[in-house]
């Protein structure tokens, strides 16, 4: 099938003007970087507007087509929403530039000196779906750690994008650096996906944001490097020696702050000893919440509101009000069920037992563990990391948010005196 030719280009040739810019964006002075997303929020508020009608019209064709309220909450854009992402390009602007950091130097014996210096990774490929709030994030973030950001999103939000991206050009330009240091791939056909995660000499490092769908064809198609931003079935565990005031206030908000997320709590794990008296209490209050709750046999038999759940309700990222509850007899019980059904990205307890917490954070495999607080802290934003590009579920190059240090390499550096090897 001949590739389409798209409004800004072929993906070859955008392929080309990514590694291009790449070059000069790496080369770019801290100041320059700065400059470029402060002035890109800058022109995002002023062109709100515009940027706001782009995306009404894709959220009416997302609701003309059926999608449901998950993908839309995903999509939709307001002033706040707007203003936010405008907040993050000033965060990153305000950030520690990684580029150059030394992260290690020392001298040899025959007295040469050794240096491991951050780098940029070159041209960042990001493929996502329905957030037009990814384009300013992984945008700026890519540039800031001085790559190049190469960006495919879906067709759902692709006028939302266009608007986003056609800012942080813009915004690029004025502070002397190449548009092409970001690049929107307006053809949004599944086989341009394909296409992208190939592009073998063009994509130093490739990030997905998106469900099973995408990260399956990920798996199965890329030929380029890439860092999984896996799914999201997060855990949050009531211990014996929990506060059960703070657990339901921990529950609550995990869960239903925003259900549409990946570090939102899709399964409650609580001990058989306070679940007689927490169970009906938790279920009542996320029951009001809208929140349907499915659960094992002993879940069910001290809540009315639990329906029943199979081995695939327990291992599911629901992205919606509806979460899992399983009783458990002991930590081992707990931490056996995280084992086996948890995606490794968040998993919380909630507990004042000291050795209790050590012994989650030590034995549960995640990429975040948190002990009394809700695994919507798992953020890039909230970690202190301003933005971020994903979280990474894998244990290779990145694990956990990935903010601008994930965004870079290292190289070596040795100075020497005219030594030679004997």
């Amino acid at each position: 099938m001949p590739e389409r030719v798209s409004a800004n280009g072929s993906l070859e040739e955008l392929g080309r003007r990514s590694v291009a810019a790449s070059r000069l964006v790496a080369l770019a002075s801290t100041s320059q970087k700065n400059l470029a997303l402060s002035r890109a929020a800058e022109l995002l508020l002023e062109r709100q507007g515009d940027v706001l009608a782009a995306n009404r019209a894709d959220v009416a064709r997302a609701e003309s087509a059926g999608a449901g309220a998950t993908v839309i909450d995903r999509l939709r854009l307001g002033e706040a929403r707007l203003e936010s992402m405008c907040d993050g390009l000033r965060t990153v602007a305000s950030l520690p530039d990684p580029v150059g950091e030394v992260v290690e130097g020392y001298v040899r014996p025959n007295g040469l000196r050794v240096e491991r210096l951050r780098v940029p990774l070159g041209v960042v490929g990001i493929i996502y779906e329905n957030r037009p709030n990814v384009t300013a994030d992984a945008a700026a973030l890519c540039l800031k750690a001085g790559n190049s950001a190469l960006l495919r999103g879906s067709s759902g939000a692709i006028q939302s994008n266009k608007a986003v991206a056609a800012a942080l050009r813009d915004g690029a330009v004025s502070a002397g650096l190449p548009g092409d240091a970001v690049l929107l791939v307006e053809d949004t056909r599944h086989e341009t996906a394909e296409q992208f995660v190939q592009l073998r000499g063009t994509i130093d490092c490739l990030i997905p944001r998106g469900g099973k769908a995408l990260i399956d064809m990920i798996l199965e198609r890329a030929t380029v490097p890439f860092v999984l931003d896996g799914d999201g079935n997060c855990h949050v565990y009531v211990d014996v020696a929990a506060d059960l005031d703070m657990a339901e206030r921990i529950i609550v908000n995990a869960k239903t702050q925003r259900p549409s997320v990946c570090n939102a709590m899709e399964s409650l794990v609580v001990h058989s000893a306070v679940a007689g008296s927490f169970l009906p209490r938790i279920a009542a209050r996320l029951h009001s919440a809208g929140v349907a709750l499915v659960g094992d046999d002993r879940a069910r038999s001290l809540a009315p509101e639990i329906g029943v759940a199979t081995a695939d309700d327990f291992a599911r990222e629901y992205l919606d009000l509806k979460a899992s509850v399983a009783v458990v007899d002991d930590l081992d019980g707990a931490i056996d069920h995280i084992t086996c059904y948890g995606s490794g990205h968040s998993e919380a307890i909630v507990t004042a037992d000291l050795l209790a917490a050590e012994r989650f954070v030590r034995e549960v495999d995640a990429a975040a563990v948190l002990v009394n607080a809700s695994t919507r802290f798992v953020d890039g934003g909230e970690l202190g990391l301003g933005a971020e590009v994903g979280i990474s579920t894998q244990k290779l190059h990145a694990r956990g948010p990935m903010g601008l240090r994930a965004l870079t390499s290292v190289k070596y550096v040795v100075h020497g005196q005219g030594q030679v090897r004997q």
